[in-house]
This record gives C-alpha cells, structure tokens and sequence, in this order.
C-alpha cells in the first residue's frame, strides 16, 4: 500500500456493537487518525458511547457527530441513530434525513460515498458484520476512487451477508478476521501500514 490513510470509515450492521466492541479493544495505541462509524440502530436508540465501548476505547475520544461537527485527529466518530452521516471537504460532518437507504438511517453506503468523493485515496473503508447489502456499494466507491478497502471474513462474521456482498461485487485490499482487521487498523492509524 502506498497511500497515507488519512481517515478510517467502519460499517456494520447485526452483530455490530460486539463486533467493534472487540475491534477496538484489540486494535493497540493511540489512534492518529480519525475513526468514523456507522452502526446500524434504530432511530430511537440512545447508545452511551462510554458505557457501550469505555472498556474496549479508553485511549479514544468518543463523539456522537452533530451537524457540522469539525473532524479531529484520534476521536471515534459515531453517526446518530435516525440520521445519515456525510463528509464534507472542509473536514466537517453534515447530518441528513433523507430517505433510509437498504431500510437504514443512517446508511453505511452514504457515509462511504461521501468520503469518497470527499478524500479518495486518503480513505481507508471497512465493512463488518451485517444482515443486509448496506455498505457494499458505497466500499466499492472508495475502491473505485482510489482508498484502501477491507472487509470482514464472511466466516468470521457473526451475520455474514454484509460482507459477502461486497466481495461479490470487487476484491477489496484486505479481507481477514477481527483480529487480522484490528491489526491493520493499528497500523494504518500509526500512518505505516504496508
């Protein structure tokens, strides 16, 4: 790999909290880059960052975006339930309630598009666990533009059919288990991923 990742963009769906749970808490050192996540819940959901993922996060800080949110060096973003999370060129988030995309807002396949085209090949995109199609495309679009991509080993994931269908769409950069996952994140976060 011969581009510096400047952002990490993580997707997931069912199975998904314990999922990230377990990849941060193996993934080791202070991350230098920002870390954006969608995790699919329902619009009403109130998920408490530092009591769901404190144990698995304590060198990070935790935020829950909101609308124009500047993005920071080594902060975990979270995209709020109800809501699709984009980013703009001026390292800002937007916020959006238009129409659910695969039956979610907010949508994996909307954040990665945005960074895309926002970052191209300064973006690393990772796809996780998932009972839907969410997240397929919008990987493939960072492919396309030129980012790093990775996905979750079909067998290791707790619902498979995310991640299958993003393989059966292109052949991403990596493919691996949590453990393999969170030892590149590791890496791409130090800035020396190879």
């Amino acid at each position: 790999m011969s581009q510096k990742i400047k952002y990490i963009f993580i997707g997931a769906s069912a199975g998904g909290i314990a999922t990230i749970q377990k990849l941060f808490s193996q993934s080791s050192g202070k991350h230098q880059v920002p870390i954006v996540v969608v995790q699919h819940l329902p619009a009403n959901s109130n998920l408490n960052l530092p009591l769901v993922f404190g144990a698995a996060t304590e060198n990070m800080n935790l935020v829950e975006v909101i609308d124009k949110t500047k993005i920071q060096k080594g902060h975990v973003y979270f995209a709020p339930p109800g809501y699709h999370l984009l980013i703009e060129k001026d390292d800002s988030f937007s916020l959006s309630q238009d129409d659910p995309v695969h039956f979610a807002r907010p949508s994996i396949d909307v954040l990665f598009e945005s960074a895309a085209h926002a970052y191209g090949p300064s973006v690393c995109g990772i796809l996780l666990t998932g009972a839907n199609a969410d997240g397929a495309l919008g990987l493939k679009e960072i492919h396309d533009c030129g980012g790093y991509t990775m996905i979750q080993h079909p067998d290791d994931a707790e619902f498979s059919f995310m991640p299958q269908s993003a393989l059966d769409l292109f052949q991403p950069d990596f493919v691996g288990s949590i453990s393999d996952l969170s030892r590149k994140i590791s890496e791409l976060a130090r800035g020396n991923a190879q």
